[in-house]
């Protein structure tokens, strides 16, 4: 089978104060696609990204829109790198729509946005947490939820590698089942500081909101297969990724099955494009033998194209 090049893109947690600012100081292209993102957004994302300050930056609403936009801009500086298949984790599956000719960049950075703002304000309205439970194996997480759920609404939130778990949902359900994972003789279980239970039914209140969005938005078929986060599969048909981009609010991010699929189908290589080492770190737990790149800085983006 023909070696191809995956491009993946983070998601929410892998931004830092600092973030993409020597693209914007070091690139005019870079420059002038942050200005019209600030322009477009009527406030200024550069500052949050580049000085925080940190709490600032950490509001689920500025996050996605900070990722995104970093994630992007790279993107657009390598345009001309062959790319066979993307995939985004969480957030990031937004980018990779866009990589993708899906969604344009703009529309992007609407809905990241929007989507920011539902998730914080569901937050708010509905208030949970997640935790990480590390050295159990998926299927008796999903038991220890189940069995957790009579403390309250609790589930798994993302597959991330072999072992790696994050549930989400109600303080109550996820403490239990934080509980119960301890007595199973999980490695680590951590409770995470995020600001909603996200990628469980506690995000049901964001999706109405985020369907009209997307109904009012052009998507356009993929040129490449995008791997989905809810079902791990390739997707190219506009109605299914507006569909999947719905339902992706409340369902478990499958990024361990994502990249086993993206393997199979004949990734040799994959390339993270954003900030932080975030999905390096798990290929490298879900195969060792993947050959992986990350890149995050101005550059990086010289060293890859040669």
């Amino acid at each position: 089978m023909q070696q191809r090049t995956a491009f993946i893109f983070p998601g929410q947690g892998s931004q830092y104060v600092g973030m993409a600012k020597d693209l914007y100081e070091g690139n005019a292209a870079a420059k002038e696609l942050f200005d019209q993102a600030d322009a477009a957004l009527g406030f200024s994302l550069s500052r949050i990204c580049f000085e925080g300050p940190e709490e600032e930056l950490k509001q689920t609403k500025n996050t996605q829109p900070a990722i995104f936009l970093h994630s992007i801009v790279l993107f657009h500086l390598l345009q001309k790198k062959q790319f066979d298949m993307t995939a985004g984790h969480s957030l990031g599956e937004y980018t990779a729509l866009v990589a993708a000719g899906s969604i344009t960049l703009e529309d992007g950075l609407t809905l990241v946005r929007l989507r920011g703002e539902l998730m914080q304000q569901a937050g708010v309205e509905h208030p949970g947490t997640m935790a990480a439970i590390v050295g159990i194996a998926p299927t008796a997480v999903g038991e220890l939820c189940v069995e957790a759920s009579t403390a309250g609404i609790v589930q798994a939130a993302n597959f991330n590698s072999p072992g790696q778990i994050v549930i989400s949902g109600s303080v109550s359900g996820v403490r239990k089942a934080m509980e119960l994972a301890k007595l199973q003789g999980a490695k680590i279980v951590k409770e995470l500081p995020v600001s909603g239970a996200f990628h469980s039914p506690l995000m049901e209140s964001a999706q109405n909101g985020l369907r009209a969005a997307l109904d009012r938005t052009e998507i356009r078929d993929a040129h490449v297969p995008v791997y989905s986060n809810v079902t791990a599969q390739p997707m190219r048909r506009a109605d299914e990724i507006r569909a999947m981009l719905v339902r992706q609010l409340t369902s478990p991010v499958r990024w361990e099955e994502m990249t086993a699929h993206m393997i199979h189908d004949g990734a040799a290589s994959m390339i993270e494009i954003g900030p932080g080492k975030v999905l390096q770190g798990l290929i490298k737990r879900i195969d060792g033998n993947m050959k992986t790149a990350g890149i995050e800085k101005l550059g990086d983006i010289t060293s890859y194209r040669n």
